[in-house]
């Protein structure tokens, strides 16, 4: 089975991306920060909207819900249980190891708090997908908001446990910033370095930076890397316990 996957931006620096179930048409949003680009990416793929994966309660995640709403009344929005009081509308609440379907697509949830005390991920296993809203980006991590930073610590470590040829999206074009603070905490990963070319490349010709594998986030994100011996010299905690140390990263890049 193969889902067709569309990414496109919305407001400033927000993906809307949309997945879609050729066998029986069904299609789902993962979030809806504006409503506009959303329905004109429907429209253009002659795709009907059948659910809304909602990651996260964040204004510019589910703002347009609303708008998308009204054109597509039938549609199942599944929204976190922990943050369903937050998010207006009578919604289907989503925990820790459901599965949701979209067509003959099967979506698992993984429940990841730490950027909000509710957040969960939608994981395509069979098709390889992972949705990570805020949580992950590439060569970055969300901001901490409502959590300690054990809590986020260990929800980036359940993303971390997925098989690596898995295709990565996310909540925000960050890439190149992330990178170039990737560089300060780890400044000789060869990787990461051969991988802020490509990123630099593909910015400076207006293309996406995503989706990508988890194998070269493991290999060049230093909130996934709190165990390396170079960050750990570079934030001056060698022997620190390893949520120490990414919750110093973590404070280093709320700065950058």
């Amino acid at each position: 089975m193969t889902a067709h996957v569309r990414q496109f931006k919305c407001l400033d620096d927000n993906f809307g991306v949309l997945v879609h179930d050729p066998e029986t048409g069904a299609t789902a949003a993962i979030d809806v920060p504006e409503a506009g680009p959303v329905l004109a990416e429907l429209a253009a793929a002659k795709w009907n909207l059948t659910e809304i994966l909602v990651t996260h309660r964040h204004k510019d995640h589910v703002g347009g819900i609303p708008e998308v709403r009204a054109k597509y009344p039938n549609v199942r929005v599944i929204v976190p249980h922990a943050e369903a009081d937050q998010i207006e509308g009578d919604n289907i609440k989503a925990h820790e190891g459901d599965v949701i379907r979209v067509g003959r697509l099967a979506a698992k949830v993984i429940e990841t708090p730490g950027h909000t005390v509710g957040h969960i991920v939608y994981w395509f296993e069979d098709e390889s997908l992972l949705f990570a809203g805020d949580t992950l980006f590439a060569m970055g991590c969300g901001r901490v908001f409502e959590t300690p930073a054990d809590v986020m610590w260990n929800s980036l470590m359940k993303i971390a446990a997925l098989p690596p040829e898995t295709q990565l999206y996310c909540g925000h074009e960050y890439t190149l910033s992330n990178g170039r603070f990737a560089l300060t905490i780890e400044p000789g990963n060869e990787l990461l370095q051969a991988r802020m070319k490509e990123v630099a490349a593909l910015r400076d010709a207006g293309k996406f930076t995503l989706p990508c594998t988890l194998a070269i986030e493991f290999a060049t994100n230093p909130f996934l890397r709190a165990e390396e011996d170079e960050i750990r010299r570079t934030v001056g905690m060698p022997n620190a316990d390893v949520v120490d140390v990414f919750a110093e990263v973590r404070q280093r890049k709320n700065k950058f």
